[in-house]
């Protein structure tokens, strides 16, 4: 058996193996650019492993982009829209997965066709709706509330429609059988329903959380103070409206805002699918 286990592991990590190396391959880049003196960046022919290791370009593009502000405006809006969509779309998704009214299937037809739309084609719209509103002294524009709105509605069809399957393989019988002991039904979803379906909540938020955190396109149109940027604007500024590009600190930005998501991202989704799996067997 263990030999069998073995040659399984083996071919499954030689059919990986050109996946892996793909995926792996523009962070080795970046890697490599980030490491390399401004002299051997541009140099002809380009060299994979850099001569002299020059860790220089990480603090002085930290300092030069402002990248701690960066990634605090951009843990705040991606935590704030996704908190806000699942406060939305876990209620919703619970009436789609247990109530039965009129038109159900045409509302769940509905939220995929919603998907099909790109924040680019709403950002104008979006930014007129913006300017529109007043909010202290000035409008919703360039401020980080207004971001978290449009990042959660985006996110919140996709969440109600995710959800709302995972809660549909739940069993009804648990919540009857906590009415029978005397819950009630707001009770019975906070204290049964909601904990087997953590971990359906759990990748629902993660895959909200990096739809945030790698958003461009509105956090370009509402945001103009320097001090309100987010991680992708800031590594766009190192490159955009420059007559000489720092290529090395620009592949250090995007290798400090592209790995630690992927980082999180791998090492939760290797529980969050033990959890799924545990689920279900109970």
């Amino acid at each position: 058996m263990k030999r069998k286990s073995l040659a399984r592991s083996a071919l499954c990590w030689l059919v990986l193996a050109p996946l892996i190396l793909i995926v792996l391959f523009p962070f080795a880049v970046m890697l490599s650019t980030a490491l390399k003196p401004t002299a051997e960046v541009l140099q002809y022919p380009p060299r994979w492993i850099p001569r002299h290791i020059d860790w220089g370009s990480f603090p002085a593009m930290w300092r030069q982009a402002d990248f701690g502000t960066a990634v605090l405006n951009s843990l705040a809006i991606s935590i704030g829209a996704t908190a806000l969509a699942l406060v939305v779309s876990i209620p919703a998704a619970y009436a789609v997965a247990r109530l039965a009214f009129a038109a159900k299937n045409v509302y769940r037809r509905f939220l995929l066709v919603t998907q099909m739309l790109s924040p680019v084609l709403l950002v104008l719209g979006l930014f007129r709706m913006a300017a529109a509103v007043p909010f202290g002294e000035g409008t919703l524009v360039n401020t980080r509330i207004v971001v978290i709105v449009i990042y959660a509605a985006f996110n919140i069809a996709f969440a109600v429609w995710m959800l709302s399957a995972y809660f549909a393989a739940i069993p009804r019988d648990l919540e009857e059988a906590a009415w029978i002991d005397g819950c009630t039904k707001p009770r019975a979803v906070l204290s049964v329903f909601l904990p087997m379906a953590v971990p359906a909540i759990a990748v629902t938020a993660i895959v909200t959380f990096v739809n945030g955190w790698n958003e461009f396109v509105v956090a370009l149109t509402m945001l103009r103070s320097p001090d309100k940027q987010t991680v992708t604007l800031s590594v766009v500024n190192l490159v955009a409206g420059r007559y000489s590009v720092a290529w090395n600190q620009v592949m250090a930005a995007a290798l400090l805002a592209t790995v630690p998501v992927a980082v999180i991202f791998a090492w939760l989704q290797r529980y969050l699918v033990q959890g799924l799996t545990l689920g279900g067997v109970k």
